[in-house]
């Protein structure tokens, strides 16, 4: 798991919260998993195909969610950490569904699309403000003084699309045989924020106006649907707990002796404690504490990435990678984690100037390419191996791909122009940094 800065490197400012915390995107293989797998048969209902609907996690304690770029689903960490079970949140994703059924999408010109998702989410922020009308059109367009402000104005929804996504929502959770309630425990937590002043209201309810006919035509529908008493499954229950374990974990560690005392033995806890030792830089106490998890769950992957990841951090990569290897076995459709696993053994090969180990960090980077299409890093790590290796044609193919994804329309042009002008004629090289080109030109034109 990267979090924060800590993630992958990933890292993108969004603005600053009412908290005065800086907003950043998180990457976690086991709580999008979680996410996804509760999302899965909502998507399913929806008449979406689930792996073109992406969750991604904002680390801010706002509260707030919202769809943007296409069926792309931005969940905050305040709404997480406020949810009380998974129906809560499996909710939420499904209301947020509803207005991706509904083209109640907040679109971004043609080329952010294709950008990264801090780029995308840095182009909300300073792209000014988008309200939409009752029919979920663009009504206008303003520079906001604020970016907050800005951002606030441009995701929000009317009453008509919080209502319509509303039933869709729960439409869906309906077909799927699941419990429609969360939604409406989770809003009435909210609503006396309406009462409040407005920069005291929770972000939710800034972009997502509730009222009392939204609320009571929720109940009503939730009153009649014949999954309203269904009970979490117990793994569901387990997932949650550990996921809102390690989020605070990661994002407070030193909250974690307060939330989680040592006379709490479950596997969230523990969990917890172990995160909070490693972010705190307690190393021997922190790879003591995963070591005895994975006594307890010695093929839990999630355990042996954290593992990889703590001993990489304190500069044991040399340890770090067989952890890392068997996370990889053990969940081989994870990029992210194989994306980690390359990152230590380019620091290995930088350590003992190993060639074979730049190979096989490459391999792996191709691998974890296929998956995540979106991620800068692995084309930041793709550039670094084959630089290594001495293959400058390609490194600055891969420097001019992570500079497409982060917005960086002049150097991704001249390191293109650089690889057309020095690949062989036709060769993959070439032809990948022509679509580049072909790209920037259509979608990203310069000034000139």
């Amino acid at each position: 798991m990267r979090l924060i800065c800590l993630l992958l490197g990933l890292v993108c400012l969004l603005g600053m919260s009412r908290a005065g915390q800086a907003q950043t995107i998180i990457r976690d293989t086991e709580i999008e998993d979680t996410l996804r797998s509760w999302a899965t048969p909502v998507f399913t209902s929806a008449g979406l195909v689930p792996d073109n609907v992406h969750i991604i996690l904002v680390q801010s304690p706002d509260v707030n969610a919202f769809v943007a770029g296409g069926p792309n689903i931005f969940l905050f960490t305040g709404l997480i950490d406020k949810a009380e079970n998974p129906g809560e949140i499996i909710g939420v994703i499904a209301h947020e569904t509803g207005h991706i059924s509904g083209g109640h999408l907040v679109r971004l010109r043609g080329a952010m699309e294709q950008a990264s998702y801090e780029a995308m989410i840095g182009t909300l922020l300073g792209i000014g403000a988008a309200v939409f009308s009752g029919q979920g059109e663009v009504a206008g367009a303003i520079i906001s003084s604020t970016q907050n402000v800005a951002a606030r104005r441009f995701l929000a929804n009317s009453r008509l699309n919080e209502s319509s996504a509303d039933q869709a929502g729960l439409k869906y959770l309906n077909d799927a045989h699941m419990n429609p309630t969360g939604l409406l425990t989770f809003l009435q937590k909210l609503e006396s924020d309406e009462l409040l002043p407005d920069n005291q209201q929770s972000e939710y309810v800034r972009t997502h106006p509730l009222t009392g006919n939204r609320l009571d035509a929720l109940r009503t529908k939730i009153k009649d649907s014949p999954y309203q008493g269904q009970n979490t499954s117990p793994e569901w229950a387990e997932e949650f707990s550990r996921m809102k374990a390690k989020l605070k974990a990661f994002i407070a560690p030193e909250q974690i002796e307060w939330a989680y005392p040592a006379t709490d033995t479950s596997v969230a806890a523990r969990y917890a404690r172990a995160i909070a030792a490693y972010r705190l830089n307690h190393v021997e106490e922190a790879i003591q504490k995963i070591d005895a998890l994975l006594t307890q769950e010695p093929d839990n992957p999630f355990f042996c990435e954290l593992k990889g990841q703590m001993l990489l951090e304190f500069g044991r990569v040399a340890e770090a990678i067989p952890a890392y290897q068997k996370a990889v076995t053990l969940q081989p459709q994870s990029a992210l984690i194989r994306t980690s696993y390359a990152q230590a053994l380019i620091e290995q090969a930088n350590r003992t100037e190993t060639t074979d180990l730049y190979q096989q960090a490459i391999q792996e980077l191709e691998k974890a390419r296929q998956k995540e299409k979106k991620s800068p890093l692995i084309y930041r790590l793709l550039a670094t191996a084959h630089g290594r290796l001495g293959d400058e044609v390609s490194a600055r193919l891969n420097l001019a791909e992570e500079a497409v994804l982060q917005g960086r329309v002049d150097d991704a042009r001249h390191l293109a122009e650089f690889v057309r002008d020095h690949a062989p004629a036709q060769s993959q090289n070439a032809l990948r940094a022509s679509d580049i080109l072909k790209f920037l030109e259509k979608n990203a034109p310069t000034d000139n």
